[in-house]
């Protein structure tokens, strides 16, 4: 596999927004994704701007966004981490009880799903949240929406397993999202 698994640079902010758009309109973002691309395309410029500045490699520290580039510089797939703690504001899902990363955003262009690319998103972002020393992280988590089993049989293969934790999904249409956790060893 030929791909440069890396953290964003601020300054890539327009290539940020595209992936975005573009995770927008794939056929799975209704049950992927907690935003439209309708909402997201009308973002101003200096939103996309902080997201890509707070998630690069200099930012501050709370946010890493992963991307998969193909040889030809194309941006092929992305995962976000997010660090949480227990006295942070909760943003999706239950309040943390330990210091834990949190895997979202997670797309990868249908050309590239499995080749690897995903696979190696994920040990790269996971390998950043381990680490970490302060905080230490416990454990990763992700939420995977139960109308996306492929999503959920690709983590369960990662190595996540369900939590028993599950929240409303977004939009009170009755289904739910599962957590699904990733221990730290040793």
């Amino acid at each position: 596999m030929d791909y440069v698994m890396r953290v964003v640079r601020a300054e890539e902010w327009p290539q940020v927004r595209q992936l975005r758009l573009d995770a927008l309109q794939d056929p799975a973002a209704p049950v992927a994704f907690l935003e439209s691309y309708e909402d997201a395309a009308a973002k101003p410029d200096v939103f996309w701007q902080q997201r890509a500045a707070d998630a690069a490699e200099d930012g501050p520290g709370r946010v890493r966004q992963f991307v998969a580039e193909s040889p030809d510089g194309e941006w092929v797939g992305s995962v976000t981490v997010l660090v949480e703690s227990p006295d942070d504001e909760v943003r999706f899902g239950e309040a943390s009880p330990v210091d834990q990363a949190h895997l979202v955003g997670v797309f990868v262009r249908p050309e590239v799903r499995g080749t690897g690319v995903t696979e190696a998103l994920f040990r790269e972002a996971v390998a950043w949240a381990w680490s970490l020393s302060v905080p230490r992280m416990e454990r990763v988590r992700l939420y995977v929406h139960e109308r996306n089993p492929r999503a959920a049989a690709f983590y369960r293969k990662f190595g996540f397993v369900p939590s028993g934790q599950r929240i409303p999904a977004p939009g009170d249409r009755g289904e739910e999202e599962v957590e699904y956790v990733l221990g730290r060893e040793g």
